[in-house]
């Protein structure tokens, strides 16, 4: 089997090499104003549109490293504010299994992921809602707990995101106080996901419950006010994610997936899909007929 991210409980096998790219779009009409859910009519809808390369690698069976940056473009449908585009963040992800073991027809496994991320484009991160992303460094650390009974499974996984301060392009701002600096306290982040569905060879269906909580540190949008990279911004969301390997094609994956924000803080109640090709090369056997 081959994986695609960094949160589903997959993995490539050795000398395994997978690449591929992943169409993305999300669009919102009414977000969370703290608790507060309106619409802003100089917004109109705001939406994210965008392309990411993503690639996976088998160093082991047990021992992956994925990579992936997306190129994104942002609108808004009304107002004057202009849309960001361009390079987002590069993410680098390393991926363990410290324990799998199989019990009858059904396979326990624990996985250990880490992650980090930086920016890559000179992008604004003070220009929310229509930002491309907040510029902040992050390392990701992951634990994720699967369990497959024949062709069904349950993985669940929890993952505390540590960020950087950023700067921005203004000597002073206000949050729930004045502070006369360009830097900004970005908080910290825990994300929890569980997934539930079915996994062959050929076929993985998948419903996903997925909530993100920023820690201490945050703060709410005041009233009729822009965000900032530094808002509490918590998201519930509820998804379905597919992936079909061709048979006739064995190397040739297609992917999509489609999510709904139900509730948050200082968030879109944004709607999203995804779609993608992947292509699998086994170094190995390419090796060894090399060889011949």
């Amino acid at each position: 089997m081959s994986a695609q991210t960094d949160i589903d409980a997959l993995m490539m096998n050795k000398n395994n090499f997978c690449f591929g790219a992943v169409y993305q779009y999300s669009s919102w009409e009414k977000y969370w104003e703290g608790t507060f859910k309106r619409e802003n009519l100089n917004l109109g809808t705001v939406s994210t549109k965008g392309v990411a390369a993503m690639c996976a690698y088998g160093i082991t069976d047990k021992l992956n490293f994925l990579f992936s940056i997306p190129y994104l473009e942002t609108n808004a449908t009304a107002g004057t504010m202009k849309g960001q585009k361009g390079m987002q963040d590069l993410v680098l992800t390393v991926k363990y299994i410290p324990f799998e073991k199989t019990v009858d027809n059904t396979t326990y496994s624990l996985f250990v992921l880490g992650s980090y991320s930086m920016p890559t484009s000179d992008y604004t991160a003070d220009y929310l809602p229509l930002s491309i992303g907040l510029r902040s460094k992050t390392g990701t650390l992951r634990l994720m707990g699967d369990v497959q009974v024949r062709n069904f499974f349950t993985t669940l996984s929890a993952a505390y995101i540590k960020r950087s301060n950023i700067k921005i392009d203004r000597n002073s701002y206000l949050t729930d106080e004045i502070h006369y600096t360009n830097e900004v306290n970005m908080p910290d982040v825990m994300n929890f996901n569980l997934r539930l569905g079915y996994r062959s060879n050929w076929l993985i269906a998948e419903a996903i419950i997925d909530h993100t909580i920023t820690q201490s540190g945050g703060f709410d949008i005041t009233k009729n006010n822009m965000p900032f990279p530094s808002n509490t911004m918590n998201a519930f969301k509820l998804g379905l994610n597919a992936k079909y390997t061709l048979k006739k094609i064995p190397e040739l994956a297609i992917v999509g997936g489609y999510n709904v924000v139900t509730e948050g803080r200082n968030v879109g109640e944004a709607t999203s899909f995804y779609g993608g090709l992947f292509y699998l090369i086994n170094f190995k056997n390419k090796n060894n007929q090399d060889e011949k």
